[in-house]
């Protein structure tokens, strides 16, 4: 299968500390991690590592953290002929602070503002398209383009780019923020009705698959009935990343012919392995890793 990934790519330098810094102090650490980072461009990683055709279309500046970003793509064997290098434009890049002691992360992030149409006039074969919003009149060219792809949008941001390209593809899988802004309702995890509510109006407009992400209380979608189905639960350490990868997961296995139920099961599992290793890019595990987890626990 041909794989097409359009969306944001960024740099990310994580910080691992032990508790949040207080402003105005100096902090010393022993150790960081970069990697390359963003929504689509995470889940283009992961389908490449994975061993898909994957072609990237994204926009970096012509500096050091594009030219990493290039390299990191290039080492998974993913097509970097759409990655456009831009002179004027300087790579986005993310700063992340990572709170081992309770795995949250804070992430501030330098970003231009985005390119919205990259020069690759969109028309590329892809049987399977991920998309994140970003870029979004290159997105829909390829949307477009391939009507009968298998295409999934990672919703995190309610735009009207984000809506509009919803109802381009076939699963909109978008975070709980994302719904609860959609719908104008707050989704009580344990009150069925609030995540009800909120998915029939995604259902309504859209007119596709949808999935409700709910951190590390699971997914919610329509199955035979409404169903949360649960996350794995492990030992956080950096949660930086999960929702892309678990959304790349999503691609890899709704892609390869594997049931909604299993499908949001193995994304789960590979999201949930990836934050019990600090970063994100490179905290992905191996998908024989993935595919063995219920055996081992």
């Amino acid at each position: 299968m041909k794989v097409v990934c359009v969306g944001h790519s960024t740099y990310d330098t994580t910080l691992p500390m032990d508790f949040y810094p207080t402003e105005n102090l100096k902090y010393r650490i022993h150790e960081h991690m970069e990697c390359g980072g963003g929504p689509a461009a995470n889940g283009a990683y992961l389908l490449a590592k994975w061993g898909m055709d994957t072609t990237i279309m994204c926009a970096v500046g012509d500096d050091y953290y594009g030219q990493q970003i290039i390299h990191e793509f290039e080492r998974v064997h993913a097509s970097t002929e759409c990655i456009e290098v831009h002179p004027d434009f300087m790579t986005s890049s993310s700063y992340i602070i990572a709170n081992r002691s309770n795995g949250s992360r804070t992430i501030i992030t330098s970003k231009k503002p985005p390119i919205r149409k990259l020069n690759h006039n969109g028309n590329i074969h892809a049987d399977l398209i991920l998309v994140d919003g970003e870029h979004p009149e290159t997105a829909e060219a390829v949307l477009r383009a391939n009507p009968d792809a298998i295409s999934v949008i990672d919703a995190g941001r309610l735009t009207d780019d984000t809506k509009r390209l919803g109802k381009l593809v076939k699963y909109v899988v978008c975070s709980k923020t994302f719904a609860e802004e959609f719908a104008g309702k707050k989704i009580d995890v344990n009150d069925m009705s609030s995540l009800i509510y909120c998915y029939e109006r995604l259902k309504e407009f859209f007119q596709n698959t949808v999935v409700i992400t709910l951190e590390d209380k699971g997914s919610f979608t329509k199955l035979d009935d409404y169903e949360i189905l649960p996350t794995v639960k492990v030992q956080v350490v950096d949660s930086t990343g999960a929702g892309d990868i678990f959304h790349g997961a999503f691609t890899y296995f709704i892609g390869n012919g594997y049931s909604l139920r299993d499908t949001i099961h193995y994304a789960s599992i590979t999201s949930a392995i990836s934050i019990t290793r600090i970063g994100a890019r490179c905290s992905i595990p191996e998908l024989k890793e993935v595919l063995e987890y219920d055996e081992l626990i």
